[in-house]
């Protein structure tokens, strides 16, 4: 029986560069540019899954966990939203960057060193977010099954992650981190890839089911993330807990 889903690997190679995670033209240069996108993918399909009205914080009364949460890139967006926002993360270095920053924000986010797997608790959220996590975990079946115990019933959980093809070795790994450089070689290992059909296979056990799944693809042009129909290198999933 499986017990654990940290690969400390991974935990060290992220714990490394911890101190970077609110430089935008750091390590997670590719994140900080990546958010904008991420964050009004998010929010308009939390509003249009809850039927939310338009008011100042729009989405206050959404209790959210983001699971892997680094340095709080996302959780600072959505609490300045008006969520309840639970930051989650196996490495203790990004849980200590993370509160630090929040409490210079004057942000309250309550921030938890731990795995989905090892947190015992009964809260149950409305939203799961579940962003560029699973391509680093130890067991993915695991650890979404692990996740899954946490979120409401008709509850939203968000996977972004990359497809596993040729094209996203060569975009991804070649491209991103060998030749443009704008991540650190060894960032990503495409046996950990995963794809969008597999994933849609694993969630279906524990009563998730998918209700939209879009390709996400950097457009050199305007130099921004854009939703796209291509699936092959970074797609992004919204499931429903029914």
């Amino acid at each position: 029986m499986k017990t654990n889903t940290i690969n400390k690997k991974e935990i060290e190679k992220f714990s490394k560069i911890a101190e970077e995670w609110w430089d935008p033209n750091g390590k997670f240069k590719p994140l900080h540019n990546f958010n904008p996108l991420r964050i009004s993918y998010l929010r308009d399909n939390i509003i249009k899954t809850f039927n939310i009205q338009k008011k100042d914080k729009i989405l206050s009364g959404v209790k959210i966990l983001d699971i892997g949460c680094g340095g709080g890139l996302l959780c600072e967006p959505m609490s300045r939203l008006g969520a309840e926002v639970f930051g989650m993360d196996a490495s203790e270095k990004n849980i200590e960057v993370a509160k630090i920053h929040a409490k210079k924000s004057n942000l309250n986010i309550k921030y938890l060193c731990s795995s989905p797997e090892k947190f015992k608790s009964d809260l149950k959220f409305d939203v799961i977010l579940n962003m560029e996590i699973i391509e680093h975990v130890e067991d993915v079946d695991f650890f979404l099954k692990s996740c899954t115990k946490f979120l409401k019933k008709n509850g939203i959980m968000f996977v972004a992650t990359l497809n596993k093809t040729l094209k996203s070795y060569l975009f991804a790994i070649i491209g991103a981190e060998y030749i443009l450089k704008w991540l650190p070689i060894g960032t990503h290992e495409w046996e950990k890839f995963i794809k969008p059909e597999k994933l849609i296979s694993i969630t279906k056990k524990y009563e998730l089911t998918l209700n939209d799944l879009r390709g996400v693809k950097f457009n050199l042009f305007t130099n921004n993330w854009e939703l796209s129909t291509d699936k092959s290198v970074n797609y992004i999933a919204k499931f429903i807990k029914i």
